[in-house]
């Protein structure tokens, strides 16, 4: 792999962190951060820990949504995730909306509960794709 990552975990639901080693494979250029708040996590990680993409889950709110700002003016692509079920349902939350809105999301994905692929949208076609085929 020749991406480095930052996982910020806020309640440790992805690593499931014990004593500093995350006990889920996240990979070997994967930094961890957890107990810590998404928008701290993001910022700390953009100024301290070079990644090339942030990874976090469950974002919505108004400091989540500067955060990955930042980032994304700092140059690192990002991976969230986020409760809607549909674009209307996304529009509607008033962070999520301005995220949206800026025309910096490249891909949405929308699961069923069976975990099938409901739709993907591709919204902005300019944007460097966040993972790549060597992967």
């Amino acid at each position: 792999m020749k991406y480095n990552v930052s996982l910020i975990d806020e309640r440790g639901e992805i690593a499931a962190m014990y004593k500093g080693v995350p006990q889920n494979d996240v990979g070997l250029r994967c930094d961890v951060m957890d107990n810590v708040t998404k928008s701290l996590g993001m910022r700390i990680a953009v100024r301290t820990m070079s990644p090339d993409v942030i990874v976090a889950d469950e974002i919505g709110t108004f400091d989540d949504i500067s955060a990955i700002n930042y980032g994304i003016c700092s140059g690192v692509k990002g991976i969230f995730t986020a409760h809607a079920s549909s674009i209307d349902e996304l529009i509607l939350n008033e962070n999520l909306n301005k995220l949206y809105n800026q025309k910096i999301i490249e891909r949405l994905i929308f699961i069923k509960k069976m975990g099938k692929i409901k739709k993907v949208y591709e919204l902005c076609q300019n944007i460097y794709k966040l993972v790549d085929e060597n992967l």
